[in-house]
């Protein structure tokens, strides 16, 4: 996968259109930025979903994971996050917690999560993928695109030009 650049700031000035997700993201591996269409999952203490979507072909995408914010049970762990790479996903956002980040740190990929926390995840099964997610007021719908740094997360409901 080509690197791509650009900061979030830059885009909202230019694309106003764009929304904000509402939240103080921790930012972590070595891809400074990554955007594409979003590949949504709603759970929450419950990777299942998370381990299927990175184990199957991520054709660079973006997964984002609403985990309703939960910081008690990592949602990524640094296995998931290799599936991904192998599978080439653009990058992950996750409205949870995650854990290993000392070695997630040391992947190629972008991942952006509200926590960290190191108790493994319950896997029941639980949870939905390709749902509409309205997070504090954003919707981002499967195909939605999505653009992440340092800064933040834009969501546009279409690509714009970089």
């Amino acid at each position: 996968m080509s690197a791509i650049s650009f900061t979030t700031p830059d885009l909202s000035d230019s694309y106003p259109e764009t929304e904000v997700l509402p939240y103080q993201f921790l930012h972590f591996g070595t891809v400074e930025c990554f955007a594409g269409p979003a590949a949504t999952i709603s759970c929450q203490e419950d990777n299942s979903c998370v381990a299927e979507a990175v184990s199957s072909p991520g054709g660079g995408r973006v997964l984002i994971v609403d985990g309703q914010q939960s910081l008690r049970r990592s949602l990524l762990g640094d296995n998931l996050a290799k599936k991904a790479i192998h599978n080439q996903w653009a990058g992950i956002v996750i409205l949870g917690a995650i854990r290993d980040v000392e070695i997630i740190d040391t992947l190629s990929l972008g991942v952006l999560a509200l926590g960290v926390v190191p108790v493994k995840t319950d896997k029941r099964g639980l949870g939905q993928r390709d749902v509409d997610l309205s997070l504090d007021g954003v919707s981002v719908l499967p195909g939605y695109w999505l653009y992440a740094d340092r800064n933040g997360v834009l969501v546009a409901s279409r690509p714009i030009h970089l």
